[in-house]
């Protein structure tokens, strides 16, 4: 237990829930009204005046967007309620992944107006591979077109659920004035001013049938949960309100069916009502939020006991302050910690000092003596701690299974606009890594570019906006150069003589070299077949670095050559002019005289793609694909749509993000990765060679 508030908070008392769906749904200001009705706040923040607790990263208040997951810790009810706020836009995803590996429960936003959407579709599969408890808030009820009937049935047809309303919408649109409750059988009526508090009534004569209706289906709901019930219903006696409660935090923590609420996040309607349903249904961490690790001692995987006195936590999220330094969010699953102790981490094999610890909400941090299982707290300056390590008792070593990453889909070339900028790209770069665990670096060693991978566009242009005003790093984005390649297709042979004399010593090499196609993948090989010394044996060496070095450059349009062998077979010397030097000129000279008669070709990467799309949409994909020169492998049937296998090029996929987005109307999702080298088709190798002279 630990004291916060004026009274003690126990595990049980403790709930983890994060707020999911697509953006725009209104997550960020739902949380914000419940900050204010817990009095965390003394106004309700607006996204769209960049006013919110929540969203306070300076890019996130210019876009109006969430880019981050935050954490906010209320209480209410003599709850310890820690909520976590996550990004809906496609570009962020991975950040709501990460945030949901440390909750046990969810709150679904769907929106009145436009239902369930594509990112909602793919922020409910990542709570189901968590096993998470799910509560579904039908928000913007007060808006033009807004129907919550409607709404519903896209929940089941999407989510393939079954949504059990527990309250009931009074009015819509403008209209929309107040909720039915059909548990307690009561209405609320809801003043215009947000801040006031509603009024309880007897529920309006008009929406009998609605409410017996959906009262009947939530009874039913109920009575399945157990035995005892559903001898009750059958028999005809009514439940009682314990009962219903009772059977409704069983049917969610079973996952048998989900409760839907309606409301309105700036308006403040059901914010309140949505606040008892997180604590009257969803678990506490001594419920269904089990968490296996692997104990060091036995490397066997055990089950981690909320009630154990031995501490365990998983860091979920990092933040880089400019002010604070390396802000460590972590959630505590067994044992507890205070100010001032010292932790084991496993990932890294060695201890961290705790100093100061706190609970957050949103930008502000709360300071606290100590934390026990279940809470997520913070603590600042870890010296060697990063995202997803375990930290624990030191003497009893666990370490949490590593969170999966989410592959990038989208990668750009970062060029520095000054010189003054050049040596701060890679060190800006890496300091957003610590924070953003979508984001990876690369230094394409072909091309010397610095790639930056992420999760879309959006995602990469909101890297170079924190490169800017975090690091004051300015950099211009480029599509990254495509890899090509060249080989040989025939054997040639040829001479290579280099020979410099300008007074005094000269310089003097001669190679012969056969020059001999190989299977792709087999790179570079060499043979010498030098008899009777007509290249001495200290000369050779240098002779094979020629040709490797000039190979890197191709001889078409400056790509490395690939994939053959070049034989060595006679040559000749001088006793005095010739050296190392003259030796490796003379390779590299017969190899690009070779190589231009041994019918050198461009080749190009291609990429394997596995591409899901809705059933609609299948067809318009793939005519696209096969217009960008790709090749169908199969098409398989999936839950809600189609997944497309394919090989494509990769010049012809560098946009496929925004592209594919814009095809399917944010419906569609992709990954890929690089499958293998082959010919460039003499029209368009034509053109790349041309291209590439010229620069």
């Amino acid at each position: 237990m630990f004291r916060s508030g004026g009274w003690l908070i126990e595990t049980k008392d403790i709930r983890n829930v994060a707020f999911i769906s697509h953006g725009g749904a209104g997550k960020t200001s739902l949380v914000e009204t419940i900050l204010f009705n817990a009095k965390a706040t003394n106004r309700i923040g607006s996204v769209e005046n960049g006013t919110t607790v929540m969203d306070f990263d300076p890019v996130e208040i210019d876009r109006g967007i969430s880019l981050n997951a935050k954490v906010s810790s209320i209480e209410w009810l003599k709850t310890h309620i820690n909520i976590v706020d996550t990004p809906g836009y496609a570009n962020f995803l991975h950040e709501t992944r990460a945030g949901l590996s440390a909750v046990g429960g969810a709150v679904v936003i769907a929106s009145a107006i436009t239902g369930v959407k594509a990112e909602t579709k793919r922020v409910w599969g990542f709570s189901e591979e968590f096993d998470l408890a799910k509560i579904i808030f039908v928000n913007k009820m007060d808006k033009e077109r807004a129907d919550f009937f409607r709404a519903l049935g896209d929940i089941e047809k999407s989510f393939g659920v079954t949504p059990i309303p527990i309250f009931l919408p009074i009015g819509k649109e403008d209209d929309f004035k107040g909720i039915i409750d059909l548990v307690k059988m009561k209405a609320y009526m809801y003043p215009a001013e947000p801040t006031a508090e509603f009024t309880i009534e007897d529920i309006p004569a008009e929406y009998a049938d609605d409410v017996e209706n959906y009262r009947n289906k939530l009874l039913e709901a109920v009575s399945e949960t157990d035995d005892n019930l559903i001898e009750k219903y059958l028999e005809g006696i009514d439940l009682t309100e314990e009962e219903i409660l009772t059977g409704i935090r069983e049917g969610t923590i079973s996952k048998q069916f989900i409760p839907v609420i309606c409301g309105s996040a700036v308006k403040n309607i059901g914010s309140k009502l949505l606040l008892e349903a997180i604590i009257n249904y969803l678990p506490s961490p001594l419920q269904r939020e089990h968490k296996m690790a692997v104990e060091e001692s036995t490397n066997e995987e055990i089950f981690i006991d909320p009630e154990s006195k031995d501490f365990s936590a998983y860091v979920f999220k990092t933040f880089m302050d400019p002010f604070a330094g390396k802000l460590t969010l972590f959630r505590v699953y067994s044992g507890e910690i205070t100010n001032d102790s010292e932790v084991y981490n496993t990932a890294k094999d060695k201890k961290e000092k705790i100093s100061q610890l706190y609970i957050l909400q949103g930008k502000n941090h709360i300071k606290v003596d100590k934390l026990v299982a279940g809470q997520i707290g913070m603590v600042n300056k870890l010296k060697i701690t990063e995202t997803f390590d375990t930290l624990c008792d030191p003497k009893k070593k666990v370490t949490f299974p590593r969170y999966q990453l989410m592959d990038p889909v989208l990668a750009y070339s970062v060029k520095p606009k000054s010189k003054d900028d050049e040596d701060k790209v890679s060190n800006g770069i890496h300091r957003i890594m610590e924070e953003d665990v979508g984001l990876r670096e690369a230094r394409d060693e072909r091309t010397g570019e610095i790639l930056i991978k992420g999760m879309g566009q959006m995602h990469i242009e909101v890297v170079v906006e924190k490169l800017q005003k975090k690091f004051g790093v300015g950099v211009e984005l480029q599509a990254p150069k495509v890899p090509y390649m060249e080989t040989i297709r025939t054997t040639a042979k040829g001479q290579g003589k280099y020979k410099k004399q300008s007074g005094g010593r000269g310089q003097y090499g001669d190679v012969q070299i056969e020059l001999v196609p190989l299977k792709s993948g087999e790179g570079f090989q060499f043979e010498n077949k030098i008899v009777g010394g007509a290249v001495p044996k200290n000369y050779i060496p240098a002779v094979e670095k020629g040709i490797f070095e000039a190979s890197k450059d191709g001889v078409l349009a400056g790509f490395p050559l690939i994939d053959f062998k070049a034989i060595l077979f006679d040559g000749s010397y001088h006793s005095v002019d010739s050296s190392e030097m003259a030796f490796s000129i003379a390779g590299s000279m017969a190899f690009k005289k070779v190589a231009m008669d041994a019918k050198p070709v461009l080749l190009e990467p291609v990429m394997n793609m596995d591409i899901f799309v809705t059933d609609d949409m299948t067809g318009n994909v793939i005519g696209d694909l096969n217009s960008r020169r790709g090749r169908i492998a199969n098409v398989e049937p999936e839950t809600n749509g189609q997944h497309i296998r394919a090989q494509v090029p990769m010049s012809e996929v560098l946009k496929y993000a925004p592209d594919l987005r814009s095809m399917t109307g944010g419906h569609g999702m992709f990954s890929m990765d690089f499958s293998h080298y082959e010919e460039v088709p003499s029209h368009i190798a034509d053109k790349v060679v041309t291209e590439n002279k010229g620069e």
